[in-house]
């Protein structure tokens, strides 16, 4: 009997989703970053649900108050790059009889310190003996149909953009599961976006409210992979002449011979912002994040060939649609 393993979590979902019965109205399409299910009150109820696992999802030296963190923030960023803000959050905790009270209340902090920094709150949940460490969240929030930004309305001549540079949590996370060395200059800030990811949830609800974001996405699967679900969902396709790497992302890749575009565009666990933004707006919408205390970094640009290109230096590439997913062969981290 054949096993799922190499298989990848997209084409264990797509088995899944093949067998379930369809609703025959999807305010928004299965596989985008939330689900969604009509109200009476001509508002959608959008739902999330994410969960993070010990042992492929907490690396060295992570502690429980940062892994009850993050499992928020994995969460809310969804949240973000759909434009809404979270209502209330559900917890479920898978919990090995071997973890201690102390971890459990450190949990417990964890949780409540993600829901407060996104505005919101834990309402309940359930607990249930477990093998490994599981924190599954489940997050409810309320928008208008047309309010959401979906990966589906990307436009030939749209801006592409990020919230935030790359590459910074994949080397901190070098540091952390390879024991790859980084100066003190550089190292905290590796190890801060490894350990202490951000959800841009302020950034996602200016971008939503100014009507000109045409798609978005969260890139914590990696910034490739996110250009290329939106590519799927828009049938368009990108050239980036201008590639987000972090200055510390250089120097790292410099110090152990990586390649700095591998760290940015295929390692995940960013928990940026990507969008597409009508050309006309742009100053607009650049300054109104910026107004907010975010910033919003044109990378690139929409075209009709269904082609991921990076262009530098005069050269021109194809981006691979590469990026972390559970059960694919390598094994490894969230997404």
């Amino acid at each position: 009997m054949s096993t799922v393993e190499g298989l990848g979590e997209r084409k264990i979902i797509e088995i899944i989703w093949e067998n379930l019965d369809k609703t025959s109205d999807m305010p928004v399409p299965f596989g985008d970053d939330v689900s969604a299910v009509k109200l009476e009150s001509a508002k959608l109820a959008v739902l999330k649900t994410d969960m993070l696992v010990g042992c492929t999802d907490i690396p060295p030296r992570m502690s429980y108050w940062q892994a009850a963190r993050k499992a928020i923030v994995m969460n809310v960023s969804d949240f973000a790059a759909k434009g809404v803000k979270p209502q209330g959050i559900i917890v479920s905790l898978g919990i090995p009889r071997s973890l201690s009270k102390k971890a459990v209340e450190q949990i417990g902090k964890g949780l409540n310190a993600g829901a407060r920094e996104y505005g919101t709150f834990v309402l309940g949940g359930d607990t249930n003996e477990a093998r490994d460490l599981i924190i599954s969240i489940a997050v409810f929030g309320l928008a208008k149909k047309e309010n959401l930004v979906l990966r589906s309305g990307a436009v030939i001549g749209d801006i592409v953009a990020t919230t935030g540079l790359f590459g910074l949590a994949s080397a901190g996370l070098k540091i952390l599961t390879e024991g790859l060395g980084a100066s003190q200059k550089i190292g905290r800030k590796l190890l801060d976006a490894a350990l202490m990811p951000k959800a841009r949830l302020r950034e996602g609800l200016v971008l939503a409210k100014t009507g000109a974001v045409t798609a978005s996405i969260d890139s914590s699967d990696g910034l490739a992979w996110s250009l290329h679900e939106i590519s799927r969902a828009s049938n368009v396709g990108f050239m980036i002449d201008a590639p987000p790497i972090a200055l510390e992302t250089y120097e790292f890749a410099k110090m152990h011979n990586i390649d700095p575009f591998e760290l940015s565009f295929y390692g995940g666990e960013e928990y940026e912002l990507v969008v597409t933004v009508d050309p006309k707006h742009w100053r607009n919408v650049q300054a109104k994040v910026s107004h907010q205390g975010g910033r919003l970094i044109k990378i690139g640009q929409v075209m009709g060939d269904k082609k991921i290109l990076l262009k530098e230096r005069g050269q021109v590439a194809e981006i691979e649609a590469r990026g972390y997913e559970h059960l694919g062969y390598d094994g490894g981290r969230d997404s």
